[in-house]
């Protein structure tokens, strides 16, 4: 294969990952919405985004990519064969720029709740219940 049938495919596989409305963040937003738990989506107003914001109870939920997000770096970075030190770096600054993300939400007083990609498909139900518990615990605390 020349190199710039190399290019085309790779640039072909980066134009069909999306950045938001994806397959997992579906799958949790669905299970929350049947729960009767209401949300926004990519709420612009908070730092990061957050791909699921819970406005009544400030939990800003995260669905992290697994790979773009830096879990199993130490793996990741052996599978790495075209431009290695180029998507490591931009992976680190992906994680030092989610860390900086978590720290500003809750300064201004959010919950942050970050998880895996392949965990909540794997796990949707214990997410759902996580953010309930969450969401009552909240509840209970401000209501003292």
């Amino acid at each position: 294969m020349n190199q710039m049938t190399s290019k085309r495919k790779i640039s072909a596989q980066m134009r069909k990952i999306h950045s938001k409305d994806t397959k997992p963040e579906l799958t949790l937003r669905r299970a929350l919405w049947q729960e009767g738990i209401r949300y926004r989506k990519n709420y612009a107003d908070l730092p990061g985004k957050p791909d699921i914001a819970i406005l009544s109870s400030r939990i800003a939920i995260f669905v992290d990519g697994e790979f773009w997000h830096g879990y199993n770096l130490s793996d990741e970075e052996k599978r790495l064969h075209h431009n290695k030190q180029y998507w490591i770096n931009k992976i680190k600054n992906n994680m030092k720029r989610d860390k900086k993300v978590n720290q500003r939400l809750k300064a201004m007083g959010w919950t942050v709740i970050r998880y895996p990609a392949k965990y909540v498909m794997n796990h949707t139900d214990e997410c759902t219940t996580e953010i309930i518990q969450e969401i009552a615990y909240l509840n209970q605390k401000s209501s003292r």
